[in-house]
């Protein structure tokens, strides 16, 4: 069941539904895609940060990676 809003929009909203229109979309559909993108960006960054936490405690990955900058570093050609 669709349940109705109402907001106040800023000066930017209000510019950046505008864009939303002209490009096509309704007014209902603008407002009902940008906060489904919003969300699965909130959701996709704190994914990347709990993953970003996790690589972070991993001892034996922080290991590898030394050694393959390392190791990078020493087929680096001289200049």
């Amino acid at each position: 069941m669709a349940q109705a809003i109402s907001v106040r929009l800023d000066d930017e909203a209000e510019r950046a539904l505008r864009s939303l229109e002209a490009a096509g979309l309704s007014r209902s559909d603008a407002i009902r895609s940008s906060l489904i993108a919003s969300a699965r960006r909130l959701r996709r960054s704190a994914e990347l940060a709990a993953e970003v936490a996790a690589l972070e405690a991993d001892e034996q990955d922080r290991d590898e990676m030394v050694a393959v900058a390392g190791l990078m570093e020493s087929l680096r050609a001289t200049r």
